[in-house]
């Protein structure tokens, strides 16, 4: 389904004793036909929902609270929303909410935009979703019909889907659950997380229909275990070039993706192929009191947070859940990445025209350091921007994001310049010597590809070493930014390095290209002994040849004042009399 000229074969005698052997040989005889361009045997991928549910949560934690006082929603778990509204009683505390309550009183919620959740299904007939379904945009890849309608199966815990859902598109005002940060939005579900997974069931779910859907949400990937390598196979990296070519009328889809739950195990989000793609928008996750969760994975791939859990006492999300109930137990940067793709939402419904492009470019000139600027990590790039691979860019700002949006000129056509070595490869490194690889470019300067302002960095490494997770690597830009594109692995004892593993990373933004990079790969964690090869290193430099309009009148001044502006309904300063 959606792709053209491509077919699924299946051997009649899949029953029998000898079916790997005759299936493997079908393949063969497939690629080796010249009618064939590309014939692979589908494998079962593991994938895995980043949330944290455990046993304790698999209990019925909820309790109907009273209907709240105050306005503007009547809706039961709003005074649980403290990620939507300010609940600080002091000023000197870091902002607690999102920003969106100023785009509510001018009517901005979300109307007319279509998200997709892909997952394990939608309860579709929940009291507060039901309203905002979208069955044109719904599709169950593991039964392959029209009803993604979550299985009620004890052995298998199916409501992250609809909590997903849920943080978009409740509906407000209705006495039921809580309020979706883009209210009026409408949703649809794919799902996928309910069957085995392979590249085609991805690529169905990554493209169904693409020229329908705004945005598509995904808060699932590879196993966040601290070995894992792995990402999206030809199809699904089909989908995602066909979503930003020709979704929204050219104007590409927005894939928000949700950075990973593996922080406990070392994990590095960088050896996750969906979230190291220049086409999704990678979020992680900030706790109330504005710290990185226990959970959370580092890595130069992030764009942004929003909220989610923290620390054990830390307020969750609230949300609908199985069997028309809620949930105030929703976390994870499975609860992060809906918050994103529901704030894009609000953004689109004023400004239809933003690209996808244009939305990671306003992302990255809206989003506040300050609510988190005491964690460490910050740096600053040669632009301007202040960056965290823990955070990206900060925590997103609706209110800011939106406001920018509005008069929003589309950022100059990308061009992607890709440049390697003058010389082949073949750079030794091993315990405490580490391998410098140098690269200089002009940017493809003269040429249809010349790149000057950066967006995207991807770098290309092939690299054998007896033990892939001691392995470190860093990228220095022309500009002197150093930024860690991977962390050591404690967990990853895998033999088998990394084979043409593409990196990315976002914290050069806006930088320019031409000059001297420096790839550093490393291994400070030993044993001695450990000796290996560098044999490939290409680097593609994402960005534009024209300056965009929004940085022409240079560096973003950051709001130092962002977190003493209380956000409550009723309560406004001239911080947002001035919206149009």
């Amino acid at each position: 389904m959606g792709f053209e000229n491509t077919y699924v074969f299946i051997p009649v005698e899949k029953v029998h004793s000898g079916y790997r052997k005759r299936g493997m040989d079908l393949t063969k005889r497939l690629s080796e036909d010249n009618r064939v361009i590309w014939a692979e045997t589908q494998s079962q991928k593991i994938r895995t929902k980043r949330d944290l549910i455990d046993y304790f949560f698999r209990q019925k934690i909820y309790k109907k609270p009273l209907y709240p006082k105050g306005k503007p929603f009547n809706d039961e778990l709003w005074t649980q929303e403290w990620y939507l509204q300010d609940t600080r009683s002091r000023s000197d505390l870091p902002k607690l909410d999102l920003n969106v309550l100023p785009l509510y009183k001018r009517g901005i919620t979300g109307k007319g935009i279509r998200i997709s959740i892909l997952d394990d299904g939608i309860e579709y007939t929940h009291d507060d979703l039901r309203d905002n379904y979208d069955p044109e945009i719904s599709f169950d890849c593991n039964e392959e019909d029209y009803d993604p309608f979550p299985r009620y199966d004890h052995s298998k815990f199916n409501s992250h889907g609809t909590r997903c859902a849920g943080e978009v598109a409740m509906t407000a005002n209705n006495g039921k659950c809580g309020v979706g940060i883009a209210y009026n939005s409408k949703i649809g579900g794919v799902k996928l997380l309910d069957g085995i997974v392979t590249d085609r069931v991805e690529g169905t779910a990554l493209g169904y229909a693409h020229r329908l859907v705004d945005i598509y949400s995904a808060s699932w990937g590879p196993n966040d275990d601290g070995k894992t390598v792995d990402g999206p196979g030809r199809l699904a990296k089909e989908a995602l070039e066909r979503g930003i070519t020709e979704g929204r009328n050219g104007k590409g889809n927005i894939f928000v993706w949700a950075s990973g739950n593996g922080g406990s195990k070392g994990d590095n989000c960088n050896c996750d192929g969906y979230l190291a793609s220049p086409y999704t928008i990678s979020i992680g996750s900030a706790s109330q009191k504005g710290e990185f969760p226990w959970y959370g994975e580092e890595c130069a791939s992030t764009l942004a947070v929003t909220y989610s859990s923290g620390a054990y006492k830390d307020q969750m999300i609230a949300t609908t859940d199985l069997h028309n109930e809620c949930t105030i137990k929703h976390t994870g940067t499975s609860a992060s990445a809906p918050l994103a793709a529901g704030i894009i939402a609000l953004a689109l419904e004023v400004n239809p025209n933003l690209t996808w492009r244009d939305v990671q470019h306003l992302i990255i000139w809206t989003s506040e350091v300050a609510p988190l600027v005491d964690n460490l990590g910050w740096q600053q790039n040669a632009a301007g921007f202040y960056f965290n691979t823990r955070f990206g860019f900060g925590l997103m700002n609706a209110f800011g994001l939106v406001k920018a949006a509005v008069n929003w000129t589309t950022v100059p056509e990308q061009r992607v310049c890709t440049v390697t070595t003058t010389h082949e490869i073949n750079e030794t490194v091993s315990y405490t010597n580490p391998a410098l690889i140098q690269i200089h470019t002009t940017g493809c300067q003269n040429t249809n590809n010349e790149v000057k302002f950066l967006e995207h960095v991807e770098l290309t490494l092939t690299i054998e070493y007896p033990i892939r997770g001691v392995l470190e690597v860093y990228l220095t830009s022309p500009s002197g930014t150093r930024v860690q594109m991977l962390a050591p692995r404690k967990l990853d004892n895998s033999k088998s390095g990394f084979n043409g593993w593409t990196f990315m990373s976002v914290m050069t933004w806006g930088e320019v290209a031409e000059g001297l990079w420096t790839i550093s790969v490393s291994d400070e964690v030993g044993p001695e002994g450990n000796v290996g090869l560098v044999t490939e290193a290409v680097l593609d430099l994402h960005g534009t040849r024209e300056v965009p309009a929004y940085m022409k009148n240079g560096a973003r001044n950051y709001n130092l004042d962002y977190n003493r502006v209380h956000n409550t309904f009723g309560a406004y300063d001239e911080y947002y009399s001035n919206f149009v």
